[in-house]
């Protein structure tokens, strides 16, 4: 190749590239408006955001990956964990988890109440972006002393092996608890002690045999199969006296699983959880 030709060359690669790139960038901004959901931006919407810029949320937090990455990715936070928790959790975050134990530093910021309620109606908006699946792996907290740990945004979790003919219900249902929407995992572990948004369900199911068995129960269940099943689809059945699991009498556990989950995919979560001694 001559000067002449490599001249030619750099000149057109640079053209095809600039077309290319101009081409992508206006495609980009006409699909932004369908893809951000752009008229759900509320009044409300803009106000939360404000405030996760007012107390500068993102020097700890991450939205779409991007931010400190010291405290967890809340891109799909709304879709993890339900607003009544939420809102209590940013009333008084102290009140979740014992600094000493769990690590947890998140400061007491004061919002106002309009202020709690509008900035999760902007993190809802932010859940509900069309982010291609980006992150890939959100940061969630799990618990226990410098614990963390990591769930897919897409139809499996991390490490789910694919569901065979042959598996019996509990197979099934252990699959059911790392993929329903929204996952079990978010909110769950199976590690002794260590808790999270949900309490640990290492040993539910004797848990389960002694709650129904005592006094204080409070919910409609006759033995520990029912239990848990009732603590699926009507979680606010029976609250733990005390617990910081729940407010104002309501459950922080999503109550939608009767919508998402079939009989048959219920009865393979119960099995799968009858399983934890």
């Amino acid at each position: 190749m001559n000067n002449r030709q490599a001249r030619i060359f750099a000149w057109g690669s640079t053209l095809v590239a600039a077309v290319v790139f101009i081409g992508l960038t206006i495609d980009s901004h006409r699909q932004f408006p369908e893809l951000t959901n752009a008229e759900n931006i509320t009044p409300e919407v803009i106000h939360g955001m404000n405030v996760w810029h007012k107390y500068n949320c993102i020097n700890c937090h991450t939205l779409f990956g991007e931010g400190a990455y010291y405290a967890p990715d809340l891109t799909k936070i709304t879709q993890h964990r339900s607003e009544p928790y939420l809102q209590a959790y940013m009333r008084d975050p102290a009140a979740f988890y014992d600094e000493k134990v769990h690590r947890r530093l998140m400061p007491q910021q004061n919002l106002s109440d309009d202020e709690i309620t509008n900035l999760i109606k902007f993190l809802d908006w932010v859940a509900n972006v069309d982010n291609q699946g980006w992150p890939p792996r959100p940061i969630l907290v799990t618990g226990g002393p410098g614990r963390a740990g990591a769930v897919a945004t897409g139809p499996t979790s991390v490490g789910v092996r694919p569901v065979d003919e042959g598996d019996d219900e509990r197979a099934l249902g252990e699959h059911i608890f790392r993929t329903a929407v929204p996952t079990c995992v978010a909110c769950h572990s199976l590690v002794p002690g260590a808790d999270g948004a949900g309490p640990s369900l290492a040993g539910v199911a004797t848990r389960a045999e002694e709650t129904v068995n005592s006094d204080a129960y409070t919910g409609e269940a006759t033995d520990a199969e029912g239990y848990l099943r009732e603590a699926i689809l009507s979680p606010s059945a029976h609250l733990t006296p005390g617990g910081m699991y729940s407010a104002s009498g309501v459950s922080f556990m999503p109550d939608t699983y009767s919508n998402s989950l079939n009989d048959d995919e219920v009865e393979q979560l119960v099995a799968f959880l009858s399983t934890l001694k």
